[in-house]
């Protein structure tokens, strides 16, 4: 079954977080043919991000929570996933999630901050689908190359949705560092 159309302001998302898109970077959106590989491959797909860079890696990722806020049934966080291999970042992230439609015991795992939203989502057979948004290529700001670990002069991300039970419960911005 498609998902319901569905958008992610991008803006409203980072400003979750910062005061303006311009606290990560310059964010330009493109077609997934102007995306060189392996970038294009890490994010032009309908798939969970985790397992896409635990496989390109070759290395399970650990996540790192930055920031978190919640709003009643709102819950947002500012993450990195880390290679368990070595600790290398290998993706930046924002995260908006609407608990009403996530059952409390997945609720409370993904607030405990132990493991990658993709991985419990995965675990608890929640029924899913991943819908890729948009794709960017991102001037990052002197913040976003710190979380990275890189001094490049462009990064690509893309946004995402992920429908839990036909509902658009989770708004993604996930960045790849390689």
């Amino acid at each position: 079954m498609e998902p319901k159309a569905h958008s992610i302001e991008l803006e409203k998302l980072i400003g979750l977080f910062f005061g303006h898109a311009d606290g990560l970077g310059k964010f330009n959106q493109v077609t997934a043919d102007s995306i060189d590989e392996p970038h294009r491959s890490l994010l032009n797909h309908d798939h969970h991000m985790t397992v896409t860079v635990e496989k390109f890696h070759s290395s399970p990722v650990d996540v790192e929570v930055l920031q978190e806020k919640r709003v009643d049934n709102l819950y947002s966080r500012e993450i990195c996933l880390r290679k368990q291999s070595d600790d290398q970042i290998v993706q930046y992230g924002i995260v908006q999630l609407n608990f009403n439609h996530l059952e409390e015991l997945v609720r409370n795992e993904i607030t405990n901050r132990n493991r990658p939203l993709g991985r419990i989502l995965i675990d608890h057979d929640v029924l899913r689908q991943v819908k890729l948004l948009s794709l960017y290529k991102i001037a990052p700001s002197d913040y976003l190359k710190s979380r990275l670990g890189c001094d490049c002069d462009f990064v690509y991300g893309r946004t995402a949705i992920i429908f839990c039970n036909d509902e658009p419960a989770i708004e993604l911005l996930e960045i790849v560092a390689i």
